[in-house]
This record gives structure tokens, sequence and C-alpha cells, in this order.
């Protein structure tokens, strides 16, 4: 990145504005945080969404490259998840049902038989409460979901911590604590091109992910529970690939997901450090993307479903296959596949968790 241009004339910055109303009528708070080599993060509290994320090519051009609404109130409940926090469990639980401690819990059912990124009301469609840290360039997001809500058990507290550095990373901290063993898996579920958020098909982006195995799944998304190497299939990023090299290959896993919908299990020198997951770079504009996190897993989505409905920032249509995410995340279906690394966050034990999306 040649941060040069971008430098000249910015400063580290923290501010807070009015965002107008969400589609339940409550107000919604805008933040923006601001760095010296001329990156910006906008998030509101709605959702805990990432709204914008400007950052400079490497001529020090800037555009906003995560996509996304002008409005809090196109954030509706049939959006894509653009830019949210998704909880209290990311990705799918199986007939939105589980056990825990003996108990077998129902969810609602909303992403054809299984549930979906915390059900019909997650975390990506509540207000948190938010507190501006200037000192830190961070704001601080709290929610607390009650025992019950969407079905799952206890109360549960959230602290989300979104800090901008000098250095170009966006810091995701997350902490949760609850009163009763529950289930909990949360993500950023930001859709990025590094073009420019409107600048259509990511194919020819370039994507590393440190990665041996996926978890392959039924035509659901749900995971059979055995890993699969990526050697030799279409899924193989271990080197770097264009995204829409293989995107079409004749692949099981590829008809079932449309494209890439799966949870690669990172390579981990130590479970629960900090580490690489992924690395994605736009060969035209010279960004690249690399992000480092404590989590077992990362769902890459290659935006199989984005059909231009409903329109995005400045009214643009995103297309299919317009952009990529990378949920750092505990493995789909954790809480009915017990040989899966433990999701169940119990009483007196915290949560913590750290994705690091670096800029370059």
């Amino acid at each position: 990145m040649n941060t040069a241009a971008a430098k000249k004339g910015n400063k580290m910055a923290a501010d807070k504005k009015a965002f107008g109303k969400n589609q339940f009528g409550e107000e919604v708070d805008l933040f923006t945080l601001t760095n010296r080599n001329g990156v910006k993060v906008r998030i509101m509290n709605h959702g805990g969404t990432i709204v914008s994320l400007e950052t400079p090519d490497r001529n020090g051009r800037a555009a906003d490259i995560v996509l996304g609404h002008d409005t809090a109130a196109e954030y509706v409940q049939a959006s894509p998840y653009f830019g949210c926090a998704v909880g209290r469990f990311a990705n799918r639980i199986k007939g939105g049902r589980f056990t825990v401690d003996g108990k077998e819990y129902s969810l609602a059912v909303n992403n054809g038989p299984n549930a979906l990124h915390g059900g019909l009301r997650g975390f990506d469609k509540v207000i948190w409460d938010a507190q501006l840290l200037p000192a830190e360039n961070a704001v601080r997001m709290t929610y607390v979901s009650a025992d019950g809500e969407e079905g799952f058990p206890g109360e549960v507290k959230t602290v989300i911590t979104y800090t901008l550095t000098e250095d170009n990373e966006l810091k995701i901290d997350y902490a949760a604590e609850t009163t009763k063993a529950t289930p909990y898996n949360i993500t950023n579920h930001s859709y990025f091109n590094l073009a420019g958020h409107d600048a259509g098909y990511v194919g020819k982006q370039i994507l590393t992910i440190n990665a041996d195995t996926l978890l392959p799944t039924d035509e659901a998304s749900i995971p059979y529970g055995e890993k699969m190497a990526v050697a030799g299939t279409p899924f193989d990023f271990r080197t770097p690939h264009a995204i829409g090299e293989r995107i079409d290959a004749d692949h099981e896993q590829i008809r079932f997901g449309s494209g890439y919908d799966h949870n690669f299990c990172l390579n981990k020198k130590t479970d629960g450090g900090l580490s690489l997951a992924a690395r994605a770079e736009d060969p035209v504009g010279g960004r690249v993307l690399e992000v480092y996190t404590t989590e077992p897993g990362v769902q890459f989505y290659s935006a199989n479903w984005l059909d231009g409905a409903p329109p995005g920032k400045g009214g643009c249509k995103y297309v299919r296959r317009g952009g990529f995410c990378l949920e750092t995340q505990h493995y789909p279906d954790s809480p009915n596949q017990l040989q899966f690394p433990s999701c169940i966050l119990r009483p007196g034990k915290a949560f913590r968790s750290q994705t690091v999306h670096k800029f370059m």
C-alpha cells in the first residue's frame, strides 16, 4: 500500500453521529475510525455492522472495499448479512436442534431445514450499546442476549471491540460470558471486493487459505462430520489461486455450494493462537488483505447468491460473486458434532477470540 499520498492531511480520529432508524424504528448511531494512512472504517451499532471500509490502492487512491447499504433502514430481514456481527451461533445448526447436558433445545429454522446465524433476529439485527474510545481509536459494543432468546439457553453478555491501528489493522476482539451452558460462535460477515465494493465479479482476485482440509457438506450445507483433504481438489488454496479459476469445477462440493461456501480447517500450531487464516489480493489495484484469527476455522463464501437485489451503496447492483467472505469461526453444526472443537460456553468460563484484518 502506497501510504505517502494517503498520509498527507490525514490524522487519526474517532467520531460518532446519528445514522437514522433501522427497520424496527430504532435509532442507530454510526462510528467512524480513521488512521493516518488513509484507512477509514464506519461501524453502526445496528448489528455491530461494518458499513464501509476505505483503503488506498498501490497508487494511493482510496476505495470502499466492503459491500453494504447507504442507510440503516436498508439492512432488512432479507439482506445478505452485509458486514454484521452474527451470533449467538454463526453458520448452521442442523434442523435447528441441539442438546446440551442432556437437555434438547429447538431454534427457529431460517435456512431451509436449518438454523442460520443466530435465528430470525440474531445479533445482526439488534441495537448494541456502544462506547467510542478515541484514545484507542476504537469502538466497544455490548449486547446482552436474554435467556431463551431465539431458543438458546442462558443470558449471554457479548462485548466486541473494533480497533483501527496505525499498522492498517482492523482488530476485532470478542468477549462473552453466560449464565447457562450454551452453544456460542460469533463472527463478522463482511463481504470484501478489493477493487471496490461496486467493482463487480471478484473471480480474478487472488486467494490463499492456510488450510490442508475442509469440512465437506450435504446439499443443505451441513458437514458430514469428517474432514476432506484439499489437495487435488478445486478447494486447494494453499498456494495462491484466482477465486474464479475453479469456481465452476465439476465437483460435488462445488455443486452443493453453487461455488465456494465451506468451512476450512485452519492449520494451527497452537489451539487458540493468533495465526494467518487467509490472504487475498487484487492484482490490478494492488490491495492486499490478510486475515489472522484465534478461531479454528474460516468459512470462505464466494457470494454465490447475490443477484443485484436489494441495491447496494449508491444504488449499485451487487452481482453474483461480486464479493467474498472470510468468516472466522468454530465449525458449522458444532453443537451436534462432538468430534469438532467444542463451541459450548459455560458459566464461569469467559469466551475470548480475536480476528485481525490487515490491509497492505
